[in-house]
């Protein structure tokens, strides 16, 4: 039976629940829905064209007993499940630098560094109410000792079966991340790498200078978006974003940093083309962002503009035994009236991924993925001037994420090797080896370190239940 045949018999299914009187992967979907995770990821939390229908219809397609009640005209007041559906998710992990970051009162800092946990969350995650589904998550970060809100996705949707047996799927995302309500795994939120080292040296596999739709607002915005997905095929969303800071006192002030200016607009056009076992997808997504710098100065006057565009691609082959996908995104960034301490008037940033993985039977598998940063070179942003009176150690150590010339250039590779000895527990390794960090390959931060000695080695145990 071809895949889009077995989406249609599915969504009718999912019509028949939405229109009755009556991303991620967690447990919670699989105890809702009596479904193995298998029917909606490849490997977690990768998401299969079913999977994908199942995120844009809003979550709530189940198969639990429910609380229900009627009003006198039949029409439907409450369609309650009668187990929450709760899963928990907790990451465990062991990482290492080629070569021991330098300590700031001389020689270096331990290396080899365990996480217990990295991670540890709470998700609720399923229906509602008749047409209103959530992804939420709350997690401690082992590394912050800090439990807050993390990505969150509640949506509203219909489904309408259209003359011909075509379908449209409408509805409004609510949400806290950029890209996290997206469909596909190839934009910044799902992408890969799915999980990295918190001792890299710049916090990230990209390296230190990251445009701003990559995570960089993420839980730091509130987002109202609406969407259209015809025939399982074309996507088509427009939204915006506006700050909110956890912790942060209400409303914003300067003493807060790195505030939007109003509405942040977010926009996302994609087609998706399914034959056999095939799927094939391509579009564009982008975000326009004016922000106040904050940090004591008035969140009135100049701004800083960053207009952020993309592209991105993903192809899935999902087979009885073999699954591949190779998915991509390329990310450019305008950035005008620059935050204080920049050098030049306007720079440009641009992000590239690149990324193929194989998986035999979901069970043993790995990635191999590529990623490059470039731009201006502007030395207020990425560079770093040792102020006189700090010791030759502590410059060493506070110039690390920090180039000698003022480039952001980053690039390397990510190789990643997985068993998943049963669907909800992933073990691996991962290796990020990079080619040029900050503008050289060599003595990048003018006190003698390489690109190569910040690679990082990752061992981690991911489970969830």
């Amino acid at each position: 039976m071809r895949h889009a045949t077995r989406f249609r018999v599915a969504l009718a299914v999912v019509a028949a629940v939405m229109l009755a009187p009556a991303a991620r992967a967690v447990p919670s979907f699989s105890r809702q829905t009596g479904m193995a995770c298998a029917a909606c990821h490849t490997v977690f939390p990768e998401l299969t064209p079913f999977g994908r229908e199942f995120k844009a219809n809003g979550y709530v397609l189940d198969n639990l007993r429910q609380v229900r009640a009627v009003s006198s005209t039949r029409q439907q007041l409450l369609s309650l499940s009668q187990l929450p559906t709760l899963s928990v998710m907790m990451q465990t992990a062991y990482s290492t630098l080629n070569k021991a970051k330098p300590d700031p009162n001389g020689g270096s800092a331990q290396n080899g560094t365990v996480e217990f946990p990295r991670q540890l969350s709470l998700f609720y995650a399923g229906r509602i109410a008749p047409h209103l589904g959530i992804f939420s998550q709350l997690t401690y970060d082992g590394k912050a000792d800090h439990l807050s809100i993390d990505n969150t996705d509640v949506r509203f949707a219909k489904l309408l079966v259209l003359p011909g047996k075509n379908t449209l799927t409408y509805g409004l995302s609510l949400n806290n991340n950029p890209t996290v309500q997206d469909l596909w795994n190839d934009t910044p939120a799902w992408g890969f790498p799915f999980s990295h080292s918190n001792v890299a040296v710049a916090g990230t596999p990209l390296g230190p200078a990251d445009v701003q739709i990559d995570e960089q607002f993420a839980q730091q915005v509130a987002g109202l978006t609406g969407y259209v997905f015809y025939d399982q095929s074309l996507y088509v969303e427009f939204g915006g974003y506006r700050s909110f800071q956890p912790g942060a006192v209400a409303p914003l002030d300067s003493a807060d940093s790195n505030v939007l200016a109003g509405f942040s607009p977010y926009w996302r056009l994609a087609y998706e083309y399914d034959w056999d076992a095939n799927a094939l997808e391509v579009g564009t997504y982008g975000e326009d962002f004016k922000v106040y710098p904050g940090g004591g100065v008035p969140l009135a006057g100049p701004q800083s503009s960053y207009l952020d565009v993309a592209g991105d691609f993903q192809y899935q082959y999902l087979g009885e035994d073999n699954i591949v996908t190779v998915a991509g995104t390329y990310i450019h960034q305008n950035m005008h009236a620059m935050p204080a301490g920049a050098a030049n008037p306007a720079d440009t940033l641009a992000v590239g991924k690149l990324w193929a993985s194989y998986f035999y039977r979901r069970r043993y598998g790995g990635t191999i993925g590529w990623f490059g940063t470039s731009g201006s070179r502007d030395s207020g942003l990425y560079g770093f001037a040792c102020s006189s009176g700090r010791t030759l150690a502590y410059c060493s150590a506070n110039a690390l994420a920090t180039s000698a010339t003022g480039s952001p250039d980053s690039n390397g590779f990510i190789l990643e090797a997985d068993y998943l000895p049963w669907y909800n527990v992933k073990l691996s390794a991962q290796y990020v080896l990079f080619n040029k960090f900050m503008g050289a390959t060599s003595n990048y931060d003018g006190y003698g370190r390489s690109a190569s000695d910040n690679d990082v080695l990752q061992l981690m145990l991911w489970y969830a239940f």
